[in-house]
């Protein structure tokens, strides 16, 4: 028996016994998902130790009550983020207690009034909150960044005396999702996090924002293609284009060590970029530059600022001595500012603004036919139009694809963007071999590239390497945390593939919207899980969106390089299929169309609509 001074920190989840009547395999799932992606590796880098386990809460012991608190705010920070997406009474949340006081360790579990008050406290700390006592917080307030509020004086039971409580103020620091490893402000990723912040517009013409936006872009670009940087996404910087937001708090949300921030003044043929990087932990502008150039060089403006930030960043001066990758640069400034206009455009993912980014991209290709920068996005536009419908002709759309980046391809071959659209054109074609290829050559060219990662994912997935795919779909998570929809889509599918069922249906659910191909897969899930329940409510949801779904329909939008695969996920259709009100709907429908469900793989060569 031992007697020693140490942090206990208490927890326990809301609504247990509710949850697990509602859906007592489900909950168990998600429960197990966020104790080995969130919760232990939180606690074993704040180096804390589990001493005992419930099934609805756990008790850990840590050396150092700063340390305690750190995993507390890191664990209910990304927790809430986990549950943004989820059903309000589907939600899993924490309540926790921190106490600084003498524990008695005895056969390894630990007693005493130091573990009482630790449970006390997190019964009184709300849903998703913290409670600690005066001796956490005289010991810590003054060493973290996130603040306190007084609770005052609480009574406890079998405690005699009152006893001041305060709660950790989370609501001031925003939700922090920075990805495996990383702490409440980000700091435990091994690779610099660096954001870029769209460049302000100071030339009081509208008609310069296409050009601001693709220098930001551009300049994220060029860095996402160090490797020892971790860069976050344009689609994630880009959330605040426009708003005086607090650079610290934008930080905190991203993740982000250090920020870039400029301006961008254009009159005439004379351009003026203001840079400046911003170290968010102390919001120190550690360096600041100002570029007066003449408007042919602003290849040279770009470089230099990416190379000065590179150089600046702590302990990344080796970096800044390597060589520059080689680019090819158009000499035709026009076509440059189409190729800028028209990626803005395809962000925005309309029709009307696809077809003004077509008009604005075949201009660059005629400026300059040997832009192959300007072919490959010309390619991706294209591919843009085919995969939703929004041209006349799809099968032309499709040659017309292929062949922009075809030619972009014998141009440059040193273009992520080039061979991350040729692999999932590859995909589609069902060539896997050559669409592996494109995308090895698309992360080496932009490790930091959020939609080359998570194709890397959803590619390792069709190879039968769902739990590789599942980590890659999750870094580029982490690279965006704004990331689209379907990032979930591409998640649930691997881990469907995986046969983690509890976990695809949990990312299929993140989804605002589920299309009949997002519902077949959660129905498959639930059969394989056994609830006819669920999986015939999802199989009729099917019905309703797409009349025509067929298993047939679905098999052309598969890619899987084992059969095995793509039968396990067919079949579990099937069997959802059958249970549709008892009707046996399925079986109507092989009656009527005379074809069972096919379990075997399409031609090489035969195209067909991409999977979303």
């Amino acid at each position: 028996m031992e007697h020693r001074l140490a942090a206990v920190l208490a927890a326990d989840m809301v609504g247990y016994t509710r949850l697990m009547e509602m859906d007592e395999r489900g909950t168990l799932e998600r429960l197990r998902t966020h104790r080995i992606e969130l919760i232990d590796p939180a606690i074993a880098k704040n180096h804390g130790r589990i001493i005992k386990t419930t099934g609805d809460g756990m008790l850990v012991e840590f050396q150092s009550v700063v340390d305690a608190a750190r995993c507390a705010v890191e664990i209910q920070d990304r927790m809430r983020r986990r549950n943004t997406d989820v059903p309000e009474d589907r939600r899993i949340r924490f309540r926790v207690g921190i106490n600084l006081g003498d524990i008695i360790f005895d056969e390894g579990d630990i007693y005493g009034d130091g573990v009482n008050l630790a449970a006390r406290l997190e019964q009184l700390a709300e849903a998703g909150g913290i409670c600690v006592s005066q001796a956490v917080y005289d010991q810590v307030h003054d060493k973290v960044d996130f603040g306190f509020e007084s609770l005052g004086l609480k009574s406890f039971k079998n405690i005699s005396r009152q006893m001041p409580v305060w709660r950790v103020v989370l609501d001031e620091r925003g939700a922090v999702e920075t990805g495996s490893g990383a702490s409440s402000g980000g700091r435990a990723i091994a690779k610099p996090v660096i954001a870029v912040m769209p460049f302000a517009n100071m030339s009081g013409d509208a008609e310069q924002e296409f050009f601001v936006d693709g220098l930001t872009e551009d300049i994220i670009t060029e860095l996402s293609r160090r490797h020892e940087l971790f860069v976050i996404s344009r689609n994630s910087t880009f959330v605040y284009k426009g708003q005086s937001a607090n650079l610290r708090e934008v930080a905190r949300k991203l993740g982000a060590q250090y920020i870039v921030e400029g301006s961008v003044r254009k009159a005439g043929s004379n351009l003026r970029v203001t840079v400046q990087l911003i170290d968010t932990a102390n919001d120190a502008h550690i360096w600041a530059e100002r570029y007066d150039r003449r408007m042919d060089d602003i290849f040279a403006i770009q470089d230099e600022v990416t190379a000065a930030i590179v150089a600046t960043l702590p302990g990344r001066l080796e970096a800044a001595q390597r060589d520059q990758l080689a680019r090819k640069t158009p000499a035709n400034l026009v076509a440059y500012e189409c190729v800028l206009a028209a990626k803005v455009l395809h962000h925005r993912s309309t029709p009307d603004d696809n077809r003004q980014a077509q008009s604005l991209i075949r201009r660059a290709v005629d400026l300059e036919p040997d832009y192959a920068h300007a072919r490959a996005w010309r390619g991706c536009i294209l591919g843009q139009a085919w995969v939703h419908g929004w041209c006349d002709d799809q099968d032309a759309t499709f040659e017309e694809v292929v062949g922009e980046l075809e030619k972009a391809l014998a141009l440059d071959d040193n273009d992520a963007d080039v061979h991350r659209i040729l692999a999932a054109i590859n995909v589609n074609r069902n060539d896997l071999t050559r669409a592996r290829y494109h995308q090895e050559r698309a992360l080496a060219l932009n490790p930091n590239y959020d939609l080359v990662v998570v194709q890397q994912g959803e590619l390792l997935t069709w190879l039968g390497r769902p739990e590789e795919g599942i980590d890659w779909i999750g870094k580029a998570m982490r690279l965006n945390p704004h990331h689209p929809e379907r990032f979930w889509s591409h998640l649930g599918k691997a881990y469907f593939n995986a046969r983690r069922y509890p976990e695809a249906i949990e990312a299929f659910m993140h989804l605002s919207v589920m299309d009949a191909t997002q519902h077949a897969f959660a129905a498959a899930a639930y059969t394989w899980l056994g609830d006819d329940t669920a999986a015939a409510a999802h199989a009729g949801r099917i019905a309703e969106i797409d009349p025509d779904f067929s298993p047939e329909t679905l098999q052309a939008t598969l890619h899987y390089l084992d059969p095995d695969d793509q039968a396990h996920l067919l079949n579990g259709i099937q069997k959802a299929r059958t249970l549709v009100a008892g009707d046996g709907t399925a079986d109507r429908q092989a009656a009527r169309t005379g074809k069972p469900t096919v379990v075997t793989r399409p031609t090489p060569l035969e195209k067909r609509p991409r999977a979303s």
